[in-house]
């Protein structure tokens, strides 16, 4: 049995490492430290192409679809709420570069902190409800339709260096 959702956890437990990494920043900067620009703006990078750009898109244009078109299997629909989480998520990130251009460290935190706590409830909601969902609603066809479209998303949509430099971002 084909496994649709393990490449998209495997990207998850890279977006929490980073998740963590700008509360500890967050956490820094409300005792007193001072903002460190290039550390946000590495951040919003990874946001944009890593979580969004290149994990996002793969759910949303793969699997979500995949999902969809095989609705009767499913015994609710969580996909609207998933794509809320992601345009909701977008906007915080949005707010987050808004606040780095004025220098507004307030708005810098609470907008990250705004991501990371929706981010860490979207990515157990997909981990635990949605993905399982998937995995048991698509046959095997579906299945191997998605891994091939995940493989040909991934060739056109970052490179392998720049995924590697994604997952190694922050890492000690």
């Amino acid at each position: 049995m084909k496994n649709v959702t393990e490449q998209l956890t495997a990207e998850h437990r890279n977006i929490l490492r980073v998740i963590d990494e700008v509360l500890e920043e967050c956490q820094r900067l409300e005792c007193g430290g001072i903002l460190n620009p290039k550390f946000i703006e590495q951040t919003i990078d990874f946001i944009r192409n890593y979580a969004d750009k290149y994990h996002h898109a793969k759910e949303e244009k793969i699997l979500f679809e995949a999902m969809l078109e095989n609705q009767d299997c499913l015994h609710c629909n969580p996909i609207p709420v998933m794509l809320y989480e992601h345009e909701e998520s977008r906007g915080f990130v949005r707010n987050m570069e808004k606040a780095l251009d004025e220098k507004d460290v307030p708005a810098v935190i609470a907008n990250a902190h705004n991501y990371c706590r929706l981010l860490q409830g979207h990515i157990y909601k997909e981990d635990h409800i949605l993905y399982p969902m998937a995995e048991e609603a698509l046959d095997e066809l579906r299945k191997e339709t998605v891994l091939q479209r995940y493989r040909e998303a991934d060739s056109v949509t970052l490179t392998a260096e720049t995924v590697k430099r994604y997952e190694t971002l922050f890492a000690d």
